[in-house]
């Protein structure tokens, strides 16, 4: 049977859950100018996963690539069984490869191929991927300077001055692993708020 995107989620992440102990699982983040499928949130590792259904075609997938392999660790290709002889030829030698195929309702995965450390990771990337309460509480934790009046990209590359490459990655790994999306809206709206205020300042200041 040849499988969509929709029906291989649901199975596949119940087999990530039962390979890897103590994960995080998030859909749909934007890396660059790509959104991954999957994100898969280990200790200290970050595994990023698109998926190729039967339905997809190879069109997007070199700019993909290209993001994946900015922002992640180690990555995957999930493909349905009608790409599983010729997916190699699309990927760099170091993507994993896992298959997917259901038969009478059972879903199947295999893997194929193991992914490789990826080569062209970046730290200065990955740091985005945190929201601006994640990166302060990172700045506590480690007793670093707050810059609270600085912006999102001031304190990301202060950060990555002044911590060890190895502890940043694990704080990284953390900080995903324990989001809560329950606030987020109302962070937001605070964030705007006070944007507000500030242009306001920013006006009255002018016409004085």
């Amino acid at each position: 049977m040849r499988l969509t995107d929709d029906r291989i989620r649901e199975p596949f992440f119940e087999y990530l859950e039962e390979q890897y102990e103590g994960i995080r699982i998030l859909e749909e983040k934007r890396i660059g100018r790509s959104r991954a499928d999957i994100l898969l949130v280990k200790d200290e590792e970050l595994i990023g996963i698109e998926i190729k259904s039967d339905y997809d075609t190879y069109t997007r997938l070199k700019d993909q690539i290209r993001d994946y392999d900015r922002y992640y660790d180690r990555n995957y290709v999930l493909v349905g069984k009608s790409h599983e002889k010729h997916v190699s030829e699309h990927i760099p030698a170091y993507w994993g490869i896992l298959v997917a195929e259901e038969s009478g309702g059972v879903f199947a995965f295999t893997l194929l191929r193991r992914a490789e450390k990826n080569p062209k990771v970046r730290m200065e990337k990955k740091i985005t991927l945190l929201w601006r309460r994640e990166l302060a509480h990172i700045q506590e934790l480690y007793k670093l300077p707050a810059y609270k009046q600085q912006s999102k990209e001031f304190v990301q590359q202060k950060i990555l001055a002044k911590m060890d490459p190895e502890e940043l990655q694990k704080a990284l790994c953390r900080e995903l692993m324990e989001r809560d999306y329950t606030t987020i809206e109302e962070e937001i709206a605070e964030y705007r708020q006070a944007r507000k205020r500030k242009q306001r300042k920013k006006i009255r200041i002018f016409f004085r």
